[in-house]
Parts: structure tokens; C-alpha cells; sequence
């Protein structure tokens, strides 16, 4: 597993069993004493002033040896931070929100908050054909009521199908509703989507939904913190909602009641300071309450949206943006396609290495296009004549 030790995969893999999820104690723990130190520690209750007694008891039933076994019977695999094919590119943000929660949890509070911590897990049980370090590169989440209206169900289908035709990847929970209809949507076109469980992934839940668990893990992955056999308890449900947020480069609400599992996610998604999206529906919808709310919130407001456009506007390249017609109807971006056609690969990926909004320079161009200075520079002025891009002093930037 990438040069992890096994003492190391059955230390996550106890911790996985006898922590619930995003436990700020457990997880301090580890931080501490690393993952082998501190399932000693557990088991021995010697945990210093800080008590462990639920962790304890269970610890010392804990087999992870059989959690394991029963992983691999089931096509499961556990991925553990020390590995490489842990997120780190998209739990970057989740890392950091983390520790500040530690150094509050250091000074005192020390009070779990039930919504969920911004904390990363100790490890993830994942199956599935993807690679997981690379989720969260282009992702996107879509997440919603369950109870969905028809409405409702036919934009999270069609915007994912949408997105992932944009190579990007689909994020939700495998709920009925909403995030069931994003997954099929990114599946219709051949898409990329990822499934985060709320129980073991040997028990689909909801049972129902069995058969699209199978079809994502053909051609996705599905994505938990808890072993196999655990039940999707309530809080579990709440706590997984931040890998969904995390997971992903923005999180577009769909449907949603004021009080809702999609709001909690939408929660997450700004405090990880990710761009937060919502789509509108008829005032007199209760499914659509929620997102007017984010819409309308005074602080940190969701992004109204009404097309795929609106969404890689958010989350996306210039190219991106570009490369989106709405309605059938030729549009500014065909046009842009057009004129990219007649330019070389260089200034193909210098343009789509352009932020959607605001100026750039050569450097940062660069960077963003994997090209050397020198080349992004003498690419400019042709995107220039093109039409495509416009200078000042400020630097470069796409022409209105």
C-alpha cells in the first residue's frame, strides 16, 4: 500500500472500527501519538488526562483482521492517510480547517459538534475503479432532497450529465432523490461520479438504490469511513456530509427544506471555503426553501444558477466556461470554440489555464498551463488577435 506498514493499516483499520466518525478527541489523539501509539494507548487505557472509555471497550473487541477479510470479499479496499492514493490535493482544505479545530480543542472546547467536525478521517474504505488521490481535481458536488420534485430530479440529471461531459466528477451521498438522479446523470454520458456512504459499502443504503451502488462502483467510486457491516446511523449521515463538501470544487444545492442533510453540507462546503451553488425553483416550493435561503443569505450568499455555465463559471477554466452552449441556441462560447480551432495546442491550453474573472500574468499562466514563461508569452499575442483575450496594465484577462 504505497510503502505503508502493515502495523500501520490495522492501526487505522482498529480506529476505524471504535471511533465514530469525525471524533475531534480521537482524531487530537492520533495527531499526538500517531495511529500505532494511540490504539496501544486505547487499549491499555492510558490515554493520559483525556478519557476514552466507549473507544476502550470497544478496542478491545475490535478484530481488524476480520474487518479486512471481509473488505476483500466484498471488492473493498482501505486507503489510510500515510498512503498514496490519499486525497491530499482535496482534503488540503479539510486538513486546515482541522487543525484550527485543534488548537480551539487545546484551549478548552471540547464540546463535539453533532453537525459534523471539519476534521479529516483516520482512514477511508473505498471501492471502486478510480484512483482516489485524484478526486477532487475537477469534482463537483450535487446534493439535495430526497423527497425531490420532478423538477428537482431532471435538472441534478441533466446538470451532472452536463459536467461530467466537461470531465468533471460527480460528488453525492447515493440518496433516493436528487443525488440519485446526479449519479445516473453522470453515468448516462459515461461519466465519473463518487458515492460517500454513511455505512459499511457491503450494505448499500438505501437498499433500493442497491443495484446503482453496483453500477458506480463499475465505473466510479464509493467512498466511506466506516468498516464493513456498520449500519448508516442518523450522525453518520451528518458527519459524511463534509467528505461529500470536501471531495469536491464547489457543492451545488438542488432541492432542499430549510432543515435539511443537503443544507448541512452546504454548511460545510463555506466554512471549507469552497464556492457554494443553488439552484431556484417556484416560490411556493418547500423543496426549494433552502435554497432561496442560501441565495438570499447575507453572508457568504450561494451562486444562483440556471445552466451548466453558471457552474463552471464557479468551478471551472476558462476553457470551460467557453465550451458551454445553453438551450440549443449558438452562443458566445461556440463562437470561442471556433476560434480556438484555429489555434496551436500551446495557446489552447495557455487560454484555458485563464481564471473565468479577473486579471493574470505570464507567470501565473504558466504555472496553471504546465508550459515554460517563455512560451506562454510570445502564446499571448495570438490569443490576442484571436479575440479571445484583451491586456492592460493590470495583466491578461478573457474579453468580456
Amino acid at each position: 500500500m504505497g510503502g505503508v506498514s502493515d502495523e500501520v493499516v490495522i492501526a487505522r483499520a482498529v480506529l476505524s472500527r471504535i471511533t465514530e466518525p469525525a471524533s475531534v478527541k480521537v482524531w487530537a489523539l492520533v495527531r499526538r501519538e500517531g495511529p500505532v501509539a494511540a490504539v496501544a494507548a486505547l487499549r491499555a487505557g492510558e490515554c493520559g488526562r483525556q478519557r476514552f472509555p466507549a473507544e476502550a471497550a470497544r478496542a478491545a473487541r475490535a478484530d481488524p483482521y476480520a474487518d479486512l477479510e471481509a473488505a476483500e470479499r466484498h471488492g473493498i479496499r482501505l486507503v489510510v492517510p500515510e498512503a498514496d492514493e490519499w486525497p491530499h490535493f482535496a482534503f488540503g482544505a479539510l486538513e486546515a480547517a482541522g487543525l484550527r479545530r485543534l488548537a480551539e480543542y487545546e484551549r478548552g472546547n471540547q464540546e463535539q459538534d453533532r453537525r459534523g467536525e471539519l476534521i479529516p478521517p483516520v482512514a477511508l474504505w473505498i471501492r471502486g475503479v478510480l484512483d482516489l488521490s485524484g478526486v477532487g481535481v475537477r469534482a463537483v458536488a450535487i446534493v439535495g432532497a430526497r423527497a425531490a420534485t420532478e423538477y428537482g430530479e431532471w435538472v441534478a440529471r441533466d446538470l451532472a450529465a452536463r459536467l461530467a461531459e466537461h470531465r468533471f466528477l460527480i460528488v453525492s451521498g447515493g440518496a433516493y432523490g436528487i443525488d440519485a438522479a446526479a449519479h445516473r446523470g453522470a453515468l448516462s454520458v459515461g461519466g465519473e461520479t463518487v458515492l460517500v456512504a454513511a455505512g459499511g459499502l457491503d450494505r448499500p443504503y438505501p437498499p433500493g438504490n442497491g443495484s446503482l451502488f453496483g453500477r458506480i462502483a463499475e465505473a466510479g467510486l464509493l467512498v466511506s469511513e466506516s468498516p464493513p457491516g456498520s449500519d448508516p446511523r442518523r450522525h453518520r449521515f451528518l458527519t459524511r456530509n463534509r467528505l461529500i463538501a470536501a471531495l469536491s470544487g464547489g457543492t451545488l444545492v438542488v432541492e432542499a427544506a430549510e432543515r435539511s442533510g443537503a443544507m448541512n453540507t452546504a454548511g460545510h462546503c463555506t466554512n471549507l471555503g469552497r464556492p457554494l451553488m443553488a439552484i431556484p425553483g417556484p416560490i411556493t416550493s418547500a423543496a426549494s426553501a433552502g435554497c432561496h435561503r442560501l441565495i438570499a443569505a447575507e453572508q457568504h450568499p450561494a451562486r444562483l444558477v440556471t445552466g451548466a455555465p453558471d457552474v463552471l463559471f464557479a468551478v471551472g477554466s476558462a476553457g470551460d466556461v467557453a465550451g458551454t452552449p445553453q438551450d440549443g441556441v449558438r452562443s458566445r462560447g461556440d463562437d470561442l470554440i471556433d476560434r480556438l480551432d484555429t489555434l496551436d495546442p500551446a495557446a489552447r491550453l495557455v487560454f484555458d489555464a485563464f481564471p473565468a474573472r479577473g486579471w493574470t500574468g505570464p507567470d501565473r499562466l504558466a504555472v496553471a498551463a504546465g508550459l515554460p514563461a517563455l512560451q506562454v508569452i510570445r502564446t499571448l499575442p495570438a490569443l490576442e488577435l484571436a479575440g479571445l483575450v484583451e491586456s492592460a496594465a493590470e495583466g491578461y484577462r478573457i474579453r468580456r
